[in-house]
């Protein structure tokens, strides 16, 4: 039996359910990564003793699927666009500005898939923008195929914001910083299309970096779905 499934215990003299309960632990992890997040500190935070919260949940493992699920009703749209493209296109942006909202979502993200509603309807949000468009073998690829470059994409995001932060070091700083090792390295000549790239290459931030990323993604699934049959 999932958490989902489990039914809540009586109401208690103290409010407490689980959605203050997931709303103490995002809340926990917001302010100190996951690392921040226990029972025994989400009981606290709730000036409740922490076997009260095992009526409601038996596991920090149930505490993060809720916490993942939570999040996941700021991603599904109002208004599902019409449009396969741009439907997949905002699902992706929005799961990016989740993760940006909640840093600790991007260590979570990928896996096995959440079986929470909300998680269930942004999978089936994925799903429905190519439903008719291709056989149901060619759509789960495709939706995986986009999940995989989101998630992927917005770890590195992610990672490089706490690189910032726990050096001190803006990515400009970190650059000058690195200038001069980068410099000796790529004047050996062993490092030719890097240097061509260093030199040359176009310096974009994370968020149009994403955009183009996804952009070539979506371009893949595309030809996917104007391919004639073999």
């Amino acid at each position: 039996m999932t958490v989902w499934d489990r039914p809540e215990p009586p109401t208690r003299p103290a409010p407490l359910d689980r959605e203050r309960i997931v709303a103490a632990a995002v809340a926990l992890a917001d302010e100190g990564g996951l690392q921040a997040v226990s029972v025994r500190k989400v009981a606290a935070r709730l000036n409740a003793g922490p076997m009260r919260l095992y009526g409601y949940i038996s596991t920090k493992e149930e505490l993060l699927d809720l916490m993942v699920d939570e999040v996941h009703a700021e991603i599904l749209p109002e208004e599902q666009p019409g449009d396969w493209r741009e439907a997949l296109r905002v699902l992706a942006h929005r799961i990016r500005q989740a993760a940006l909202r909640h840093e600790w979502l991007a260590d979570l993200l990928g896996g096995r898939p959440t079986l929470g509603p909300n998680g269930l309807a942004v999978t089936e949000a994925k799903l429905a923008a190519l439903d008719g468009l291709a056989d149901i073998d060619t759509v789960m690829r495709a939706v995986e195929t986009v999940s995989a470059y989101s998630t992927g994409a917005i770890r590195r995001e992610i990672a490089n914001l706490r690189a910032e932060r726990a050096t001190g070091l803006s990515k400009r700083d970190w650059q000058r910083a690195s200038g001069p090792h980068v410099t000796r390295m790529l004047a050996t000549g062993r490092f030719p299309a890097l240097a061509k790239a260093v030199h040359d290459g176009t310096d974009v931030d994370a968020e149009a970096s994403f955009a183009t990323g996804l952009d070539w993604v979506l371009d893949a699934v595309a030809a996917k779905l104007t391919r004639p049959p073999a």
